[in-house]
């Protein structure tokens, strides 16, 4: 790491900038460090539905999959242009790593017009938010708030974690909130008889505290469960990212896609995000069992605002 001693920045407050593959964090103090980038950002554009059907599978996962999401000692972030939600990972091992801006998202601060929510599936470690320490936990999520700066996650060789996020536009500022999976809004749902018994954990929900337009949790299968949801759903208000994890070695899961008459799937292993448009059903099954983190952004948070699609209807 370079140290370098400078006339202080106009702004009050540290701000971060890029200079070619490194980061600037400029302090009151007029010094600025400069460390390696290690925030990754891949994009991906909005598809019409009639395009879409026509992909073979190598388009299909180039358009729709995002399979980096965890990489030691950095932030992988995918920007998907369906409602602009950006999602992926944190997995700091040997560094901390810090949530930044730049020309992608027209601030040096990241949250300066988005909200953010994290669930760690793995590990322990630290998230810092706006001046506070948040200890975090395997199945603990938490809340930021628009505006918030200054976001650094950490952890350690031991027990590293693995921080799942995702983001949307947001208008307004609201509390940063920590949420323990015991707090988190649980709803079980399924039968044995259809494979599909499942506890869904609200984490980013109105029952349990106040967002812009994001919503975000976590679905746990039981086991001898493999299907995430059926029937098959859709809902036009909304648009919704998967990430599948805590598969066993050699298992996957075949996630539903297109329209319910034009239906296509995506073969998933452990640890990848795919991206689900709103007028793409929603669906899988696994292999074997599974968990999910769950993301949406649109036109409301109203959970149940979906339309379902009878089985009888699917090609």
């Amino acid at each position: 790491m370079e140290v370098l001693r400078i006339r202080p920045p106009s702004r009050p407050n540290t701000t971060v900038k890029y200079y070619g593959k490194r980061l600037l964090i400029f302090t009151t103090s007029g010094i600025i460090l400069l460390q390696e980038n290690t925030m990754k950002l891949e994009k991906r554009y909005a598809q019409h539905p009639d395009d879409a059907k026509l992909y073979d599978t190598e388009k299909m996962r180039d358009h729709f999959l995002f399979d980096k999401v965890f990489v030691k000692d950095e932030i992988s972030l995918c920007y998907t242009h369906s409602d602009r939600v950006v999602f992926g990972g944190a997995f700091p091992v040997e560094k901390e790593l810090r949530l930044s801006g730049g020309k992608d998202f027209g601030s040096d601060v990241f949250l300066d017009r988005r909200e953010l929510g994290i669930i760690c599936i793995s590990g322990g470690g630290t998230i810092k938010a706006g001046g506070t320490v948040y200890q975090m936990k395997k199945g603990d999520g938490l809340y930021i708030g628009k505006g918030t700066a200054d976001i650094v996650f950490a952890g350690g060789k031991d027990s590293p974690p693995k921080f799942y996020m995702a983001s949307t536009p947001a208008h307004a500022v609201h509390p940063t909130v920590h949420i323990p999976i015991e707090r988190a809004n649980p709803r079980r749902l399924g039968e044995q008889a259809t494979c599909n018994v499942r506890t869904i954990y609200q984490y980013v929900h109105p029952a349990v505290l106040v967002s812009c337009q994001l919503s975000m949790g976590m679905t746990i299968l039981e086991e001898g469960s493999v299907w995430n949801t059926m029937p098959a759903h859709t809902h036009e208000r909304r648009m919704e990212v998967y990430f599948y994890f805590d598969m066993k070695p050699g298992q996957v899961v075949f996630h539903l896609h297109g329209q319910p008459d034009e239906t296509r799937h995506i073969v998933m292993k452990n640890e990848e995000s795919v991206i689900s448009p709103s007028w793409s059903i929603h669906s899988g099954a696994g292999t074997s069992t599974y968990s999910f983190i769950w993301a949406m952004a649109g036109e409301n948070q109203t959970f149940d605002d979906m339309d379902t699609i009878s089985t009888e209807e699917l090609k």
